[in-house]
């Protein structure tokens, strides 16, 4: 294999900001930005809150049926701790109700800005930080969707995406060579 095809899949890693390319050093693995998990978390969840009102009550029997086979598959995930299958199909779970929406492309600019949030996801999941928890919320959140709750379905899916705050401080003191503030 030619240089060039490698070097273009570093700079897509750089640009994503995966990876740290020093000229004549080395590519080093970025450390996860504190700020940037934030912002994400932050957008991700007015993003998912507004979502969640269009959702409600509007879901047809195909998405109903979509998102209850992810979450039989996720109880299947959490029984074998299979934590990466875990995390696509959490992320199946919310691009489902996105695209229920008509916002498909919503839900990729918003996967776009969480790539150190989803870091910290893949960190937490293979911690087993509380999977059960998650896929419980995830069954709420359908729940409540299906009964045409949005302001339920908003609260919940507020909650679980503040999970994370208070896991990314368990995680940074057990791996404070992971992370960086900026």
């Amino acid at each position: 294999m030619s240089r060039t095809p490698v070097r273009e899949v570093f700079v897509h890693l750089h640009q994503d900001g995966l990876v740290d390319i020093y000229p004549q050093r080395g590519t080093y693995v970025s450390l996860i930005n504190l700020k940037a998990v934030e912002e994400g978390r932050w957008v991700r969840e007015i993003m998912e809150k507004e979502i969640m009102e269009d959702a409600a009550g509007h879901l047809t029997e195909e998405d109903v049926y979509k998102l209850e086979s992810n979450l039989a598959a996720q109880e299947v995930c959490c029984r074998s701790r299979n934590y990466l299958e875990m995390l696509a199909l959490d992320d199946e779970f919310h691009a489902t109700i996105f695209r229920a929406c008509g916002k498909e492309r919503t839900y990729e600019m918003v996967k776009q800005l969480n790539i150190d949030f989803y870091r910290v996801r893949v960190l937490r999941l293979s911690h087993d930080l509380r999977w059960e928890q998650i896929l419980s919320q995830h069954k709420e959140i359908l729940q409540a969707l299906k009964e045409g709750r949005g302001e339920a379905a908003k609260k919940i899916m507020s909650d679980h995406l503040r999970m994370i705050i208070v896991e990314k401080d368990a995680l940074m003191a057990e791996y404070p060579e992971y992370f960086v503030e900026s």
